[in-house]
């Protein structure tokens, strides 16, 4: 096949993305998980026995995971349209409503999060829904008062109304969102509806005092592409602007050039760290040497956490593209991913993406006609939490058992083979080809000052609305819970936030409003990981909590250096006494100490942070602890039936 120029590229760069008339489902594996592939097989059947002219292609999350399976629709004629919680059944009645008869599925329908602000096309579909159902879901009364109201202004068979599954607005009342223009209304009551009739279905005039005019709080950089491309497709990638950024940067720009793009952009390493990306990218490129190696860390393993997953399986070609900009960057000739083994899809969609890439030419020799030399290899991670530190990678990269090694020195300097590597995580990789085709500055504009950009979190737990999101960093962590996520399951009460997976710490419901960025996250006791954000409401036990992710860390744990495996079984040990009623006053000094020992004598990272839930709980919740040391076996017994009890 004939390798890919840059007029290639620019061709296909200005192609449009798909076809008009479409039909995409998620097929990522949380959406397979909920049965997306019988909702795919099911929509593809029916539109053949139909003989109609759409088509039924796959694609990557978009990150909604709460409403799986998620089928995104566009039919001439019609808004582009979400469904969510599709089953294979609903799935025919998409194709035989929406496709055919140019109407919505009732009940299924997510509304959209660009929100407009005036009406320019007349409205034909109204969705309704109460973001606020505590005292009484009144949705199915607004959407039988908005019907009954467009009948006595002479528009039956002219506006359909229906339900929405979800509004992207909670907590406003009842919510109408009108379509194609998608002017959303909030706090309706009653006698708004002959008004939204009257004015705004008859007349396009936008009511100022029920108007919604803010902006979705994400903004998607990493995710841009998720959910819309077909991550199997080279081609449908071209056609989304993925690998123009590689171009710009061999036909273009000099390796230093480049390098000082993202040194204004002012992107830190997303793996946790928060490691400036250009100054690693520097350090490498200043080492001479006959070979380096560039290495994408997907050994993703925090509890909860799925966002390097859903990126892999996703957007694999701008992971690719990521890793060949920073390759160029430093010198590299060779990369390597190293993504875990239980991520199965991942790993073969990343594998088929490199195939694409390497038939087309654009891995390989002479890349796009330039000298930029490159190439990339799979090694699949063994189940080991140790291996995402950078030295136990490379070590498990090299066939050797995956456990840390002292540095100096870094890998900048002596990684993979002996050579200089630079590693970075997925989230980092996939945010690089657009930085560079913006700019530096472009990216520079979002976050805080030391904090720029975007941020990607995966946010489950006692939240109603388990999902991706990504947001600028300096929003607060209530706004994610809150207004992105819909806030606590059953209304209940927030009582912490946990960040940063087995090495972060929780952050109680009073800190809430701290803006998100890696200084701040530090000073509250945590840290902000690789993304990982779980909600928890007043039946969790921060006891608990704690003991949880020590243990993670201490199964975890290479057993290398003493402080970290000598001392995590011994505040394991304490916890459990605690938690088990039979602790002592003594014992909150002595984790402490514990603490303190394993974070400046322990060897990796791992050892260094897996004191940081304990010593977060013991900062924000030490009347939990002294509850259960004064209380002794009997409340211990008490909060063990209540663990039960709200099990249920």
């Amino acid at each position: 096949m004939k390798p890919l120029t840059p007029a290639d590229l620019q061709v296909y760069a200005q192609r449009t993305a798909a076809p008009q008339n479409w039909i995409k489902v998620g097929l990522d594996t949380g959406g397979i998980a909920a049965g997306a592939g019988e909702v795919f097989d099911a929509l593809d059947k029916e539109k053949q026995r139909l003989g109609l002219p759409v088509a039924v292609q796959r694609t990557g999350s978009v990150g909604l995971a709460y409403a799986d399976p998620l089928v995104e629709i566009s039919v001439e004629g019609m808004p582009r349209v979400m469904y969510g919680r599709v089953t294979p059944e609903k799935a025919t009645d998409i194709i035989n409503l929406h496709v055919i008869k140019h109407q919505l599925v009732d009940g299924l329908v997510m509304a959209r999060r660009d929100r407009g602000k005036e009406i320019k096309a007349p409205t034909q579909w109204v969705l309704v829904s109460d973001t606020s159902p505590a005292d009484g879901d009144k949705t199915q009364f607004f959407q039988f008062s908005m019907m009954e109201e467009i009948k006595r202004q002479k528009l039956e068979g002219k506006v359909q109304v229906v339900q929405a599954i979800d509004m992207g607005v909670y907590d406003e009342g009842v919510v109408v969102q009108l379509l194609p223009s998608g002017v959303t209304y909030t706090n309706v009551l009653a006698n708004d509806v002959a008004r939204i009739v009257q004015h705004s279905i008859q007349k396009n005039e936008v009511l100022e005092d029920l108007l919604f005019a803010a902006a979705d709080k994400q903004v998607k950089v990493v995710l841009r592409n998720c959910g819309s491309v077909d991550p199997e497709s080279l081609d449908d990638a071209l056609t989304h602007q993925t690998y123009q950024a590689i171009c710009k940067a061999v036909t273009k720009m000099t390796p230093e050039q480049v390098i000082a793009e993202f040194k204004a952009s002012g992107l830190r390493g997303r793996g946790g760290a928060g490691f400036p990306t250009w100054m690693k990218w520097k350090l490498t490129r200043d080492v001479k040497a006959d070979q380096k190696y560039m290495v994408c860390n997907g050994d993703e393993g925090d509890p909860g956490a799925f966002m390097d997953r859903s990126v892999l399986e996703g957007d694999p070609h701008a992971v690719l593209e990521g890793m060949m900009i920073a390759a160029y960057a430093i010198g590299a000739t060779m990369g390597y991913f190293y993504i875990r083994a239980e991520y199965p899809m991942a790993v073969a969609r990343v594998q088929k993406a490199i195939d694409q890439a390497r038939a087309r030419g654009l891995l390989g020799q002479n890349i796009l006609g330039s000298s930029f030399c490159f190439d990339a290899k799979i090694r699949l991670g063994a189940g080991a939490f140790v291996c995402g530190e950078e030295t136990a990678l490379i070590a498990s990269i090299e066939g050797k058992r995956g456990s840390p090694s002292p540095r100096p020195p870094y890998p900048s300097v002596k990684g993979l083979f002996g050579k200089p590597t630079a590693i970075n995580n997925v989230e980092t990789l996939a945010g690089v080809p657009a930085i560079l085709l913006k700019g530096g500055e472009w990216y520079a504009q979002y976050g805080t000052e030391k904090s720029k950009g975007t941020k990607v979190f995966a946010v489950t737990g006692k939240v109603k609305n388990a999902q991706l999101v990504e947001v600028p960093m300096g929003i607060t962590l209530r706004e994610i819970v809150f207004e992105i996520c819909g806030g606590v399951l059953e209304d209940k009460a927030i009582k912490a936030v946990q960040t940063g997976g087995p090495s972060g710490g929780v952050i109680p419901e009073d800190k809430l409003d701290t803006a998100i960025s890696y200084e701040s996250l530090l000073l509250l006791g945590s840290i902000m990981g690789s993304g990982g954000m779980i909600v928890m409401d007043l039946n969790d036990c921060m006891v608990d909590v704690a003991k949880f992710y020590l243990k993670f860390c201490v199964d975890e744990s290479c057993g290398k250096c003493a402080p970290c495996r000598v001392g995590g079984y011994q505040m394991l040990q304490v916890l459990d006494r605690i938690s088990r009623g039979l602790g002592k006053p003594a014992d909150i000094e002595s984790l402490r100490r514990m603490c303190q020992a394993m974070q400046k004598a322990s060897l990796c990272g791992l050892g260094q942070t897996a004191p940081n839930p304990v010593l977060s709980t013991l900062r924000y919740f030490n009347s939990e602890y002294s509850a259960f040391i004064e209380g002794g076996v009997s409340y211990a017994k008490k909060m063990s039936a209540k663990a039960a009890s709200a099990g249920k």
